[in-house]
């Protein structure tokens, strides 16, 4: 099924949790270009193709919750839900605050179980997919790196086992993608950012496997999948 069957498929939107930005947003644009409705959780609101929106910092769990609540009731249903909100502080454990270390993880994993444990509901209502966006950090640590791979490690974990108690009611793939060019780096020490000659991946492309992960047919799933660039160098 290619991405142009969609506007003959389930109406119901799908959900992307930090869709105002990175893959997100690509994600965001792809879905909209092949006619399929949007709702976006983010702390800012998007400035691409027109979606209904929720403003929320998915590091609160109650009201990430609360929102997904919201967009579902308002909107009739889900079809899908998509969590790309992501974070990182980068450095050694003992030289990261706690507020910094703990952000990461409640971002990244404790965001993203609460995007899916309130859209469950709507999901299993309408036979819906779950993709949970992890990192090729999520199999393979790096120092300096703990929180993330911590939290990471914790998305591959949680989506393995979400496969196995969703199994025939709601899909669920895992995506692994490797580095992006987008705004992630930004901020960071240059000794935590992509060296000149690095290979970043477009974000446009993770974006295509997730609405073709997004688009199987009734019985089929795309598990888990690793999108990055040939020369990814976290990957294998």
């Amino acid at each position: 099924m290619s991405t142009q069957d969609l506007s003959t498929q389930d109406q119901h939107p799908v959900l992307v949790s930090g869709g105002s930005s990175g893959l997100g947003a690509a994600l965001v644009g792809a879905l909209h270009n092949a006619g399929k409705p949007v709702v976006v959780l983010d702390k800012q609101a998007p400035s691409g193709p027109a979606a209904d929106f929720r403003l929320v910092d998915v590091s609160d769990s109650a009201a990430t919750e609360d929102a997904v609540r919201t967009l579902a009731n308002r909107t009739g249903g889900l079809s899908g839900v998509v969590t790309a909100a992501g974070m990182d502080h980068c450095g050694p454990i003992t030289k990261l605050s706690t507020s910094d270390w703990e952000q990461v993880v409640r971002v990244n994993l404790l965001g993203t179980a609460a995007v899916i444990r309130a859209a469950l509901p709507a999901l299993t209502a309408n036979r819906g997919r779950i993709v949970t966006v992890a990192s090729t950090l999520g199999l393979r640590a790096l120092p300096d790196a703990s929180a993330y791979c911590a939290s990471k490690f914790g998305v591959v974990g949680m989506t393995r086992a979400l496969a196995s108690e969703l199994a025939g009611r709601v899909g669920v793939t895992l995506l692994v993608p490797g580095g992006m060019d987008t705004a992630f780096f930004d901020g960071r020490p240059d000794q935590y950012k992509p060296g000149p000659d690095a290979q970043l991946n477009d974000p446009a492309e993770v974006a295509d496997a997730v609405v073709y992960a997004l688009t199987r047919p009734d019985g089929s799933e795309v598990r888990e999948m690793v999108v990055c660039a040939s020369t990814e160098p976290s990957w294998p």
